[in-house]
């Protein structure tokens, strides 16, 4: 098979972006000891559009050009749809379905990434993605688990939102830096979500204090911070390694779990953490032969289209940049 070697972008990079799912592993926790229960769409609000707004007065860039609409397709596939679906799941499907869901995002984003990319993915890695997609079932799916068919949809389809945006992100590229990028996503991702959880869940909860911690974690740490992390790194790793990191969150959440609130991991379940693990470790490394062929590919998308600065004014960065718990794959 030869040699192995990291992926393009260097293994402290992917260290780095690791971190922004392993920090959206204490979702969990933060939400079900620090929030109010029964509001998913304001938490999806209060998650992204404060912190957005802060962002996006300290760096007081607004987008230009195509990305208007750029930022407002990536801002709701990312933030609005994806954070709406993401909690409707959490809150409709017991035990861990809605992390086993998640944990297809690998297989989405490599379908995605043929048919928007022309980057074809190795049986190898979708043999990892099954592998992790396994793990994470082993190691959060009960077995008394019951499926809810609006609860499996929104899984679903939330995981499908966060893979296209993955993939768009990767083809798009981002016209400035990495916080003010994931500002213009907030902002349009929560504008979106408001009318909604003002329709389906009338007005926000009361504010508590400890509300109040755990929607600035959220927001400040597991939002801005994590996602400005997560786009740099999509911006510089292959798209389908960057998909496997997500494999991180139900992992750090079932450890959070078993540290905090005493839940217990059984043989099994630390077998689905070697294998999700293993599948994040292993897709971080590509054969020595692949990696010509991905740079070629990369080339010729290159050449087909004009870059990802298109419409920006000169001197714009033009790079592209017991049980267990209940938590998607990325969150």
């Amino acid at each position: 098979m030869g040699e192995r070697t990291t992926a393009t972008g260097g293994p402290w990079l992917t260290v780095l972006t690791a971190t922004a799912p392993a920090v959206w592993g204490t979702t969990y926790l933060v939400t079900t000891e620090l929030l109010p229960p029964g509001h998913p769409l304001w938490l999806g609000v209060l998650r992204a559009l404060p912190a957005g707004l802060v962002a996006l007065a300290v760096v007081r860039r607004l987008p230009r050009g195509v990305w208007w609409w750029r930022a407002a397709v990536l801002g709701t596939l990312n933030f609005g749809a994806f954070f709406a679906l993401l909690f409707v799941a959490a809150y409709r499907l017991p035990g861990g379905v809605a992390a086993t869901l998640g944990g297809a995002q690998p297989l989405l984003v490599a379908g995605l990434a043929l048919a928007l990319l022309g980057t074809a993915p190795r049986r190898w890695q979708l043999g990892w993605a099954v592998a992790g997609l396994a793990g994470v079932g082993l190691l959060v799916l009960r077995a008394d688990a019951a499926l809810d068919a609006v609860g499996v949809l929104a899984g679903l389809t939330g995981t499908a939102a966060m893979a296209t945006g993955i993939v768009l992100t990767k083809r798009w590229g981002r016209p400035v830096g990495a916080v003010t990028f994931t500002a213009w996503q907030l902002v349009a991702g929560g504008a979106v979500l408001l009318p909604v959880a003002l329709v389906v869940e009338g007005p926000p909860p009361a504010p508590t204090g400890a509300a109040l911690a755990g929607y600035a974690w959220l927001g400040v740490v597991g939002t801005l911070a994590a996602y400005a992390v997560w786009f740099r790194g999509i911006g510089r790793l292959p798209v389908t390694s960057v998909s496997f990191l997500g494999l991180v969150s139900p992992t750090v959440a079932a450890v959070l779990g078993w540290l905090v609130l005493g839940q217990a991991l059984t043989p099994l379940q630390l077998l689905g953490f070697a294998l999700a693990t293993g599948a994040v470790v292993a897709a971080q490394l590509t054969p020595a032969g692949g990696r010509r062929g991905g740079a070629a590919a990369v080339g010729r998308l290159s050449r087909s289209r004009p870059g990802p600065g298109r419409g920006s004014r000169p001197g714009r960065d033009p790079r592209p940049a017991g049980a267990a718990p209940r938590v998607p794959a990325s969150c």
